[in-house]
C-alpha cells in the first residue's frame, strides 16, 4: 500500500530511537479526496492507535494509517534523500486528492480522476485548475478552467499539449478536448 524506501525506514528508525519503544509512525491525509488534501507523517504512540487503523509492519517500527486515509494512500511512497545541506523527507500520494478508480470504471469517473490526481496538481503551481464540464457522445471532453488559468495567454498550449495529450494517452475513449471557459473575463491570470 505505502512504499517506505529503505532510506526513509532508516530515517524513521533514527527518529523513533528517542521515543518510547512502542511508538510508531502515523501516515495520514487531511481533507482526503478534495483539492485541499494534505498528506502527513507523525509519531504514533501506543495510546493513539485505533482498532480501525491499518497496521503496516516494517523491520524496526510499525506504521499506522487511519481508516479514512487508507484508499487515498494507495500507491503512496515515502522517501528520504540526503545532500550536503542535510536531508529531505518526501511523501508522494497520487491518490490523496482523488480516490483511485479502476480501469473499468465509467469514463467520466476516470476523466475526473486524471484531472484531480495529475493535471490539477500541475496547474496549481500556476494558481490554476480545471474541471470537467461535460463528456460528449463523440468522445470530446469539455473543460472549464479557473484560477490562474482563467484568462491566461498560454491556455491553448496547456489544453492541447498538456490536458488533451494526457487524457487521450490514459483514456482511449477520449477523442479530443475543448475549452468552454470565457477567458476574456479572467481578471487574475498567471501570465
Amino acid at each position: 500500500m505505502i512504499d517506505i524506501t529503505p532510506q526513509a525506514q532508516e530515517h524513521f528508525t533514527k527518529l523513533l530511537s528517542s521515543q518510547d519503544a512502542e511508538t510508531g509512525i502515523r501516515v495520514f491525509v487531511v481533507n482526503p479526496g478534495t483539492p485541499h488534501a494534505e498528506c502527513g507523517v507523525s509519531y504514533c504512540p501506543k495510546d493513539a492507535i485505533e482498532k480501525s487503523d491499518l497496521k503496516l509492519e516494517f523491520d524496526q517500527f510499525n506504521a499506522y494509517v487511519d481508516e479514512e486515509s487508507i484508499p487515498y494512500l494507495e500507491e503512496a511512497k515515502i522517501d528520504y534523500q540526503t545532500d550536503d545541506m542535510g536531508g529531505q523527507l518526501t511523501l508522494r500520494a497520487p491518490n490523496a486528492k482523488a480516490r483511485k478508480v479502476d480501469d473499468d470504471a465509467p469514463v467520466v469517473d476516470r476523466i475526473k480522476y486524471i484531472l484531480e490526481s495529475e493535471i490539477n496538481p500541475q496547474l496549481a503551481s500556476h494558481g490554476g485548475q480545471v474541471a470537467l464540464a461535460d463528456f460528449t457522445e463523440d468522445g470530446v471532453v469539455i473543460l472549464q478552467f479557473g484560477g490562474g488559468c482563467h484568462g491566461c495567454s498560454m491556455v491553448d498550449v496547456t489544453l492541447k499539449e498538456g490536458v488533451e495529450k494526457t487524457l487521450m494517452e490514459k483514456i482511449p475513449e477520449v477523442k479530443g478536448v475543448k475549452d468552454a471557459t470565457e477567458h476574456q473575463l479572467g481578471e487574475n491570470p498567471y501570465y
